[in-house]
């Protein structure tokens, strides 16, 4: 190998040296993990997570607009085999001003730290992603401080076709005093406006630099996703990493991703031990899977409601509630009551009937 080969080389090692070690900061941006649903039908006047972990729907019923949202198997070829897909089920022509249909992820500040924002070498934040739709329309990536409210916003359109958009925003180096909180709390936020009224959009994109917060330039440009029942998005492959050059995307192992998921919502299944504590109330205590960001909330599913006596063939106890919880962010401590026909000191197993022995249980939140 000659010396300019060699040199050559070792620049393009260099070169794709960020393709080594985790570079992802968003979770779940192959929509692998789904929780919750695989698909939710009805959405559109409420904010809140339904399908594929960590992305939340931020929308609100000022919109007369209804979609299907639904883990998808779709994807561009040696990215992903799913997406997340919408499906627009009832129009809205008449746009109200504070109208919104976003998707988003949230990131926890003290993950957010590698970028400096905010502070004398603050760096560039690079996000990609994967997008096609039923049609071509104009939708907006935005980026946007939830400590010291700043955003900034980029335009992108679609095809019908699966098209990846790479988009660099510049360091926020500002006057030093808004850096990123380093804590367990939401600092971040990745959104991709599909809808909105005039409240933010009759401004002028704000694109070319970080700026506090106008709401009327942050998503102007923007089709709307309710414009019709013939209207379908889909995205996947979405990534956001430090630095100005938009890398492959990451992929992970389904176990990897499901960890990390966990984090923020986790479903425990049947067969965590128990014990009556007198004839109507059971005592349920376990260790979460994976450590969560906060102490959760926490919530039963109907078959959680039911518990299996040891030695006492089928027997299934009637619902039960929650009344009293002990939490932190590695285990919980429960008491059910309302119970009937169970006896003090004896020992159960969450999940009811032996042949709920699949069931999901318990439910663990918290969600940024």
């Amino acid at each position: 190998m000659t010396k300019a080969a060699e040199l050559a080389k070792m620049g393009e090692v260099l070169t794709n040296s960020q393709i080594g070690g985790r570079r992802n900061i968003v979770i779940n941006g192959a929509m692998q993990v789904a929780q919750r649903s695989a698909s939710v039908t009805g959405l559109g006047a409420a904010t809140g997570y339904f399908t594929c972990d960590r992305w939340q729907m931020a929308e609100n019923d000022a919109s007369a607009g209804r979609f299907t949202m639904s883990q998808t198997a779709d994807g561009p070829n040696g990215v992903s085999a799913n997406c997340l897909k919408l499906d627009c089920t009832t129009a809205d022509t008449s746009i109200a001003a504070g109208e919104v249909l976003q998707i988003l992820q949230k990131f926890e500040g003290q993950d957010l730290q590698s970028i400096g924002k905010g502070t004398t070498g603050a760096k560039e934040i690079t996000v990609s992603f994967y997008v096609k739709a039923s049609a071509a329309f104009d939708f907006v990536c935005e980026l946007y401080d939830l400590d010291n409210g700043r955003q900034i916003s980029k335009l992108f359109s679609t095809t019908t076709g699966w098209v990846r958009h790479e988009f660099t925003f510049p360091a926020d180096v500002d006057d030093g005093s808004s850096p990123f909180d380093d804590d367990n709390a939401a600092s971040l936020q990745l959104s991709f406006w599909l809808h909105g009224g005039s409240t933010f959009t009759s401004g002028t994109l704000n694109t070319a630099s970080w700026a506090n917060a106008t709401n009327a330039n942050r998503a102007a440009g923007i089709d709307s996703f309710f414009s019709s029942t013939d209207n379908n998005f889909f995205i996947t492959g979405v990534q956001l990493e430090v630095g100005s050059q938009a890398t492959p995307f990451e992929h992970r192992s389904f176990g990897e991703e499901l960890a990390l998921c966990q984090r923020y919502y986790e479903v425990t299944g049947a067969g965590q031990p128990a014990k009556a504590n007198s004839t109507t109330g059971i005592w349920c205590g376990f260790q979460f899977k994976t450590q969560k960001r906060a102490a959760p909330s926490i919530s039963l599913t109907a078959a959680n409601q039911r518990f299996f006596e040891f030695g006492v063939a089928n027997r299934d106890t009637s619902s039960g509630s929650l009344v009293q919880t002990y939490l932190t962010t590695k285990s919980c401590l429960l008491r059910i009551e309302g119970y009937s026909g169970i006896t003090a000191g004896n020992t159960y197993l969450s999940g009811g009937l032996v042949s709920d022995e699949t069931a999901d249980t318990f439910i663990a939140e918290s969600e940024l």
